[in-house]
C-alpha cells in the first residue's frame, strides 16, 4: 500500500508539472495555432528570473526575510516572461500568423538566440535556487509514506493557475474577445475588437504562465541555460493528446502521461517508461486524431 501510494503521488507530481509546462503553450498553439518552438526558453527566463530574485533578497534584504522571496519570484518571473513574451509577439510572431512552419523556424532561432544570451550572462554551467525552509521537509502520513512539501506547493500552485485561467477565458471580458478572435478573426475585428492586441496580450500570458513554470522548476534541481529544451516534446505531447484549442484537454493529457510515465518507470525502467509511453500516445492518436477532447465546430473539412 505504501509503494502504491508513494507511486500515485509522483505521478500527480510529474502530471502537475507538465500541465503547469504545458498550460502556456495550450494558449500560444492551441487556441493561437502558433508553433512556438521558444516556449522552452520562457521556461528558462521563468526559472532565472527566480534565481535572480534570489541573488537581490541575499545582497539588499536582511536574512531574515530570504523566505519571501519565493513568492515575490513568481510574480517576477510572470512578469519578465510576460514583457519579453509580448514584445517578441509584436515585433515577429503578428506577421507569421497563417505560415506555421515559417513560425516553427523563427521562434527555433528565436530559442537558440535567448539561450545563447542566457550563457552570455549568466553562464554555461547550472546555477542552484535555494528554497525557503518553510518548503524543506515533507507530510507524513504514515510509516514509509512522505510527501514533500516542495511536490505539494507545486501542485497547488498549478490548481491556482489553472482556476485562474479558466476563470480568465470562461469568465471574462477579455477572455470572451480572446475566445472571438481565435475562432473567426473576421468576424471579431468587423465587431470592433482590436485583434492585434488580443493577440499579443494572449500570447505573452501563454509566456508568462511558462515564466512561472520555469520558477516552479527551480524547486525540483538546478537550472541552466537549456532547462526548457527538456521539457518542450513533453509539453507539445500533453497538448496534442488532450485536444488542440481545449483546456480540460491539455489537464486530461498531462495527468495521463504523467501517472502513466511514473508506473511505467516504477515497472521497468526509465528509458523504457519513456518509450512505452511514446507507443501508448501514438496509439491512441491512430484513434483518436484530434486528442481525447476535440474541439466542435460547424465548418466542414
Amino acid at each position: 500500500m505504501e509503494i502504491w501510494i508513494s507511486q500515485i503521488f509522483n505521478g500527480l507530481s510529474v502530471s502537475s508539472i507538465l500541465l503547469l509546462i504545458a498550460l502556456g503553450l495550450a494558449i500560444t498553439f492551441g487556441l493561437m495555432r502558433v508553433i512556438n518552438m521558444a516556449h522552452g526558453e520562457f521556461i528558462m527566463i521563468g526559472a532565472y528570473g527566480a534565481y535572480m530574485t534570489q541573488q537581490i533578497f541575499k545582497s539588499t534584504l536582511p536574512k531574515s526575510l530570504f523566505d519571501a522571496y519565493f513568492p515575490v519570484a513568481i510574480l517576477v518571473s510572470f512578469v519578465i516572461a510576460f514583457a519579453i513574451g509580448y514584445l517578441l509577439e509584436v515585433t515577429l510572431i503578428r506577421f507569421l500568423y497563417g505560415r506555421p512552419l515559417d513560425s516553427l523556424l523563427a521562434t527555433w532561432g528565436v530559442g537558440l538566440m535567448l539561450q545563447q544570451l542566457a550563457r552570455s550572462i549568466f553562464g554555461a554551467p547550472n546555477v542552484a535556487v535555494a528554497s525557503p525552509s518553510w518548503l524543506d521537509g515533507g507530510l507524513t502520513l504514515f510509516t514509509g509514506v512522505v510527501l514533500p512539501y516542495k511536490r505539494l506547493f507545486i501542485i497547488a500552485l498549478v490548481a491556482l493557475c489553472l482556476f485562474a485561467m479558466y476563470l480568465y477565458i470562461y469568465r471574462s471580458n477579455a477572455g470572451r474577445r480572446m475566445r472571438a478572435v481565435m475562432q473567426n478573426r473576421e468576424m471579431a475585428a468587423c465587431l470592433g475588437i482590436s485583434t492585434r492586441r488580443v493577440d499579443a496580450f494572449t500570447f505573452a500570458i501563454g509566456s508568462g504562465i511558462a515564466g512561472i513554470a520555469g520558477c516552479a522548476l527551480t524547486l525540483i534541481g538546478p537550472i541552466g541555460p537549456s532547462i526548457g529544451t527538456y521539457y518542450i516534446v513533453d509539453a507539445f505531447m500533453v497538448v496534442v493528446l488532450g485536444g488542440v484549442g481545449k483546456l480540460v484537454g491539455t489537464v486530461a493529457g498531462a495527468l495521463g502521461i504523467g501517472v502513466f510515465n511514473t508506473l511505467f518507470e516504477w515497472w521497468s525502467d526509465a528509458s523504457l517508461g519513456k518509450v512505452l509511453v511514446f507507443l501508448c500516445i501514438v496509439a491512441f492518436l491512430q484513434w483518436k486524431p484530434m486528442g481525447m477532447f476535440a474541439v466542435r465546430t460547424r465548418s466542414l473539412d
